[in-house]
């Protein structure tokens, strides 16, 4: 009797792409930036110590969900066709099992918050667990992504006020999230784009052609513009640095990129997270160096 493959901690490390760390920190500086605007940089360590193993798991869940609904394409694709299960070290199955885990464990973290926090954290399942099949039907599937990571700040603020609707600064970092996804993620895709036209994914790249170069940047730009507006109603000195930082970089990568062209698309993507440390370094300092 043949047993599908489990893999083995190998194939699951390159599975949920612990060895590529960047998709960590672009789920993660969203989160805090709820987080931290909510509480104005002093979030409970309970609610810190819940959001950041969230991402961490919702994260990892995420890439196993990926790579299942990608499992007939990717080995078509000269990037991903080595993926665990694209390559037969993980069966579906067993991909699909420890997808599922991880959303319950994610789901007992939640409980750990209040009802209408986890009412919204279902919603967050929902756009997390969706998005990797929206690129068979839709040119944006970067938009879908930007509301599944940024939904971690709505998230955020409820966790520490209790309501979403007391402000409109959660979604001003929830719209920023979508912008700023579109872009890096463009950026990303640049490099699969004839080997998506081949098998019929869509993405953002194929979508804007020969224009996608200036769309980044334009969508890097209205990221980081909403930021501003968000840091304007917070207020504070040190969260306006980090918005000054975070705009000074913004400008810098997206220069560079104009300068080098789709080539340099996926260093774009690597270092586009920067931009978010630096707005969480503002909202994090105006925390330690304000009285509460």
């Amino acid at each position: 009797m043949k047993f599908a493959p489990a893999g083995g901690a190998a194939d699951w490390y390159r599975l949920l792409r612990i060895d590529r760390p960047v998709g960590y920190w672009l789920l993660l500086w969203p989160t805090l930036w709820g987080l931290l605007a909510a509480s104005g940089g002093h979030p409970s360590l309970k609610n810190t110590i819940i959001f950041v193993a969230g991402v961490l798991l919702m994260r990892s869940a995420g890439c196993v969900i990926n790579d299942f609904a990608d499992r007939d394409l990717d080995p078509h694709v000269e990037r991903t066709k080595l993926r665990p299960i694209a390559a037969g070290a993980i069966a579906p199955g067993a991909a699909l099992s420890g997808f599922v885990v991880m959303m319950l464990l994610a789901l007992l973290l939640v409980a750990q918050t209040s009802l209408f926090v986890m009412g919204l954290a279902v919603i967050g399942a929902v756009l997390a667990s969706c998005y990797p099949f929206l690129k068979r039907y839709t040119h944006f599937p970067q938009a879908w992504l930007g509301m599944a990571f940024g939904w971690g700040a709505v998230m955020a603020w409820a966790a520490e006020t209790g309501s979403v609707l007391d402000s409109p600064v959660p979604w001003l970092l929830f719209a920023a999230n979508i912008f700023w996804s579109l872009s890096y993620d463009t950026a990303y895709a640049l490099g699969d784009r004839s080997d998506d036209l081949k098998v019929g994914v869509k993405s953002t790249a194929i979508w804007f052609g020969d224009r996608a170069v200036a769309a980044i940047v334009v969508l890097a730009l209205l990221m980081v513009g909403l930021l501003g507006v968000a840091t304007f109603m917070l207020g504070g000195f040190w969260v306006g640095l980090g918005w000054w930082l975070a705009l000074m970089l913004q400008l810098l990568l997206c220069g560079r990129l104009l300068r080098c062209g789709e080539r340099w698309g996926f260093t774009f993507f690597l270092q586009s997270h920067y931009v978010g440390v630096l707005f969480v370094a503002g909202l994090l300092l105006q925390g330690l160096l304000s009285p509460q």
